[in-house]
């Protein structure tokens, strides 16, 4: 129990680390992917997207300078979206059939895991508020923009971004309770910032 109360201290000193780093830095983070990207849905993507990955790393790490760490993972980000962009172009001038991709087909046992980690997943879903579950399913099921989200819901941008962190960290939490009940260690950084 007391381990569980340690960990619950850390991951409420993280979380208000994170809203405060959050806070001062989006804005500047807003920008610098409207440079780089020049859509703004784009940019509002991936600015949640790099504070969505500093989340999944922040509470392994000691980090001596947040906000140079955080646009390092920004740079990161901007690059990988760059090359998609560029990746789904070149897809749609093509002419690749679809036989040419090859199948790699996963093994029973790591579909039965899948789907037991969907099953927990979803229930922890389940489990946050009503408002916070539709933004979260909007945004990662549905593949709806923050914008459009807010527009749709009729709430602000900076609640759905809220809605959408709280969600990332619930998520980030089962994550890491199932990492460590299966392995004993935690999950890879990447799959971490997927979540």
């Amino acid at each position: 129990m007391r381990h569980g109360g340690i960990s619950l201290w850390l991951g409420l000193m993280g979380y208000i680390f994170f809203e405060e780093l959050h806070r001062q830095e989006e804005g500047r983070l807003k920008r610098f992917f409207m440079r780089r990207l020049r859509n703004q849905d784009d940019a509002l993507d991936a600015t949640q997207e790099t504070f969505a990955r500093m989340l999944g790393i922040a509470p392994r790490l000691r980090i001596e300078n947040p906000q140079a760490y955080l646009f390092q993972i920004a740079k990161s980000v901007a690059s990988r979206n760059g090359a998609r962009l560029l990746a789904d172009r070149q897809m749609l001038s093509s002419d690749h059939e679809i036989d040419e991709i090859a199948e790699d087909a996963p093994c029973q046992e790591r579909i039965v895991a899948a789907r037991q980690y969907l099953k927990i997943m979803a229930r922890a879903i389940e489990g946050l508020p009503a408002r916070c579950q539709e933004v979260f399913i909007l945004s990662r099921l549905h593949g709806l923009a923050n914008g459009e989200i807010a527009k749709a819901l009729g709430i602000s941008r900076n609640m759905v971004e809220k809605h959408i962190m709280r969600a990332l960290i619930t998520c980030r939490e089962v994550r890491l309770t199932l990492s460590h009940e299966m392995w004993g260690r935690m999950p890879d950084a990447g799959l971490v910032a997927m979540a």
